[in-house]
């Protein structure tokens, strides 16, 4: 019986690669220079076009995150395929043979499909999950992360093809921001049809503006809730009939009218009083999904009666499913382009990270961008 050796990685050498690594909180970034790359089957080397930065980049960079270091942070990006690994070409999540020169973005996790959790269908909480921008960066996998010229996708990678005539500006984020979002409607949408029905958002970020749009393109009626004014302007811009502060007072004013409270409700912005204040407002049957929530922030009290006798459903979101992501894309080529575009603020070079975070801090924009460009 003759014996096959497996297929020998793909050394793929000559091109300028480097990436910007994170050494810890209060320390500068470090730019790297990474020879070569050696590719497996079903691995993909994507030069990155645009990365934005996400709020749990800051969230590590801040401390308030704990990761290991050193890392490449970024997961928010859309590039280039420039190789493949040998054999069989990797596909995409709606079937589409990858190739060289395709413009696609992918998802920030990857899973082993095999295991209870990939079982169960929930692949992104995988019992051997790899994040890209969130994990230790190690020998063979230096491009781990969007703040990089290139990114090496790994094997079952969720990848999706993108249009070339779409700004990056308006396809960066949706390996976070838009798939998140998409994740959080179905959630809700299996409780509740969101076609006629009030949906409360929470935030107004990035992730709040893209929720009021998506949800408004499924029908429904959306009102809006930030402490910041301009977020608020903003809430309206895209899509929301009335906004408010986030007070119990607020949103009883901006429900005003709306005979049994929200039919869906999306926490966006992580704060355990939004959450609180959110609870007593909905329907009989209503919806409450927890997105914001990723990061120790304190606890909520929590009438259990209220619960039982309003049929509330509360769910948490974390994360997402490939579907997510190819949802996110289809989503963003039926959007307003230009509202999209205007979300990401400056875009800086890459190696002028430290400038990009300090940008972000400010909230001047939803996001901002880095271009190895």
């Amino acid at each position: 019986m003759t014996t096959v050796a497996p297929a020998r990685p793909v050394l793929r050498a000559g091109c300028d690669m480097h990436a910007m690594v994170f050494r810890g909180p209060g320390l500068r970034f470090e730019h790297i220079a990474v020879p070569d790359v050696a590719l497996h089957q079903g691995e993909v080397l994507v030069s990155v076009e645009l990365a934005t930065v996400c709020g749990s980049d800051l969230h590590t960079v801040d401390g308030a995150r704990h990761a290991d270091v050193p890392l490449v942070l970024g997961h928010e990006q859309v590039g280039r395929v420039v190789a493949l690994g040998p054999g069989k070409a990797p596909r995409t999540v709606d079937g589409r043979p990858l190739t060289v020169g395709a413009r696609v973005v992918w998802g920030v996790a990857v899973d082993c499909g095999r295991c209870r959790t990939c079982r169960l269908g929930y692949p992104q909480k995988c019992a051997s999950l790899r994040k890209y921008g969130h994990e230790r960066m190690r020998r063979g996998w230096e491009l781990s992360g969007g703040f990089a010229s290139h990114v090496q996708l790994l094997a079952r990678t969720p990848v999706v093809i993108v249009p070339d005539d779409l700004p990056a500006t308006v396809l960066a984020p949706a390996s976070c921001a838009t798939a998140t979002v998409m994740a959080a409607l179905a959630a809700a949408s299996a409780v509740r049809p969101l076609e006629g029905a009030i949906v409360a958002v929470s935030g107004a970020g990035m992730l709040g503006l893209t929720a009021i749009a998506a949800a408004r393109s499924r029908g429904a009626t959306v009102v809006a809730a930030d402490p910041d004014p301009g977020r608020r302007a903003d809430a309206l811009a895209f899509g929301a009939t009335a906004v408010c502060d986030g007070s119990a007072e607020g949103w009883r004013s901006a429900l005003r009218g709306v005979r049994h409270g929200y039919a869906v409700a999306l926490e966006l912005s992580g704060s355990p009083r939004a959450v609180e204040t959110l609870l007593p407002l909905g329907d009989v049957g209503a919806a409450l999904i927890l997105v914001g929530s990723a990061f120790p922030a304190g606890t909520v009290p929590l009438d259990p009666e209220r619960i039982v006798r309003g049929l509330t459903t509360v769910r948490g979101v974390h994360n997402y499913a490939p579907e997510h992501l190819l949802e996110a894309v289809r989503f963003l080529e039926g959007a307003d382009h230009g509202a999209f575009a205007g979300l990401v603020g400056s875009v800086h070079p890459l190696d002028a990270v430290d400038v990009a975070l300090e940008a972000a801090r400010t909230h001047a924009s939803p996001r901002t961008g880095l271009s190895p460009a």
